[in-house]
């Protein structure tokens, strides 16, 4: 609109200048000339308004302003004079307006070391919301309001206000499954009535399973021979497991859990009555009886050692 109202005023500086040698009889000719095709023009539009720029109506409106109304009314215009008016009075309004205009409209821009601190905190930190990451941000001297911050996470994508984390008991056992173990007894019965007690461990982020063997009387000592047998077959691998669920059974000696604690491997105890702390063990278990154990004949003991290597591929689905 500037640059429109600029090169109107040049134009018609021109046009001034080309008026001052004239004469009044010139002028007056060029007046009625004016108006007669003022006149043409309103029958060619025959009741249509005809559409102004805003440059136009700002150039129109400065130049009439000095003429009064009565003089206005009797000035061929292609507007009505009160149009006229109206037009010069916005754009009286306009200026102050303008002048009282900030330079810089809102607050100022957060910087940008800032906003790079309140987004790395929260991807590091998934569980904060903006209230937490705001309070931290003061405690290391940044002054910021939360509504920033929760602005700046929400222009990033992140959601200012997360639902509170849950560890579930899963939850932490994925977490953790590669220093996990878990051990159980389960028995079976040879066609003889003979009930065997066969003592196996999972490890839970590969899902390999050690059979330590079988017996029909599982002494303190055979169950701590098995812990010395896990740990050197453990050590073998290169396994570093930390620690091993097991259930509460008294088939476990003190000195089990002295052996593998000597091993740097942990015994964590499940809950009374609570087999699923032992999830993953329970389901193999439960996976390897229906399909292997419940549809195999066993002779006996010396049968069941034979059925080893095929317990160990039993995978739960």
């Amino acid at each position: 609109m500037l640059l429109r109202l600029a090169s109107l005023g040049v134009t018609n500086v021109f046009a001034l200048l080309r008026l001052l040698p004239m004469s009044d009889h010139g002028k007056d000719a060029e007046i009625l000339a004016l108006r007669h095709q003022i006149g043409v023009l309103e029958r060619q539009l025959d009741g249509r308004r005809v559409r102004f720029a805003p440059g136009d109506r700002a150039f129109l409106a400065a130049l009439l302003r000095r003429l009064p109304t009565e003089v206005l009314r009797g000035v061929r215009l292609l507007v009505r004079p009160d149009t006229v008016m109206r037009r010069h009075r916005d754009l009286l309004a306009r200026r102050p307006a303008a002048r009282s205009r900030p330079g810089r409209a809102g607050r100022p821009r957060t910087v940008r070391s800032i906003r790079a601190l309140i987004l790395r905190l929260a991807r590091e930190n998934p569980g904060w919301g903006y209230r937490r990451i705001h309070g931290e941000l003061l405690v290391v001297g940044v002054q910021v309001a939360a509504s920033t911050v929760w602005e700046i996470l929400k222009d990033a994508g992140i959601d200012p206000a997360p639902e509170p984390a849950v560890t579930t008991w899963a939850g932490f056992l994925r977490s953790q499954a590669d220093a996990l173990l878990a051990c159980d007894f389960f028995e079976t019965i040879t066609l003889s009535g003979t009930r065997l007690y066969v003592f196996a461990v999972l490890e839970h982020a590969s899902w390999r399973i050690r059979v330590l063997g079988a017996t029909a009387h599982p002494t303190a000592t055979w169950v701590t021979q098995a812990a010395k047998n896990l740990v050197m077959g453990l050590e073998d691998t290169g396994c570093r497991a930390r620690f091993l669920i097991r259930d509460r059974d008294g088939t476990f000696p003190a000195l089990f859990d002295t052996v593998l604690k000597d091993a740097g491997i942990d015994v964590v105890l499940t809950g009374v009555r609570i087999p699923r702390m032992n999830a993953l063990m329970e389901r193999w278990v439960q996976t390897c009886r229906h399909e292997l154990l419940d549809r195999t004949l066993l002779w006996n003991q010396r049968h069941l050692a034979g059925t080893g290597t095929m317990l160990t591929r039993v995978r739960s689905p």
